[in-house]
């Protein structure tokens, strides 16, 4: 349910949490959660360890009118719970597409918390994209889950480059057509 919108960005609602907009106030918990080894290595551009600065330029590129990326904030506030436990993101692609990616600090894994805002975000479909796609490594079993359980199917083997790895990592591809 898409309750307001910033700056183009709507704001979706589901009954444990918001996702809005990423904002300059997120950075400390953001720079606390992806200093975090384990959330590092399970994305493609965070580095390990985090440069000073990153979180910050990471905010900036986010919040900028030309961005190619919405990032949204896991907020559970209106029920009393953490103000970020996570982000999700979409990255606009040609032909009516989009990519779907997401981190969850490791305090709220094992909550269904990414399963339900990656869930959100497909029944919002703030960009009203035809198609959406994401990508998992293949050592994070638990992200695939995420996908299957959230209408995506497998598409194929891939593999991409994880800056804190320092390596090509092989990767599992899944596609959600949408309307």
């Amino acid at each position: 349910m898409v309750l307001d919108t910033t700056d183009n960005q709507p704001i979706v609602a589901t009954e444990r949490f918001d996702l809005r907009p990423v904002r300059q106030s997120d950075i400390g918990l953001m720079d606390l959660y992806t200093r975090d080894e384990r959330v590092a290595r399970m994305t493609t551009s965070i580095p390990h360890p985090l440069p000073p600065g990153a979180t910050e330029a990471y905010v900036t590129r986010a919040t900028a009118p030309d961005r190619t990326e919405d990032v949204w904030a896991m907020d559970a506030t209106k029920v009393d719970g953490a103000e970020l436990m996570g982000l999700i993101s979409l990255e606009r692609m040609d032909r009516n597409q989009s990519e779907v990616g997401y981190w969850v600090a490791p305090a709220f894994w094992n909550t269904g918390l990414a399963s339900d805002a990656v869930r959100a975000l497909v029944e919002a479909n703030p960009m009203g994209n035809a198609t959406m796609f994401a990508s998992v490594f293949q050592d994070n079993a638990a992200s695939a889950r995420v996908l299957v359980n959230c209408g995506f199917e497998y598409i194929g083997d891939a593999e991409a480059y994880s800056v804190a790895r320092q390596a090509k990592v092989p990767t599992w591809t899944y596609i959600r057509k949408l309307g």
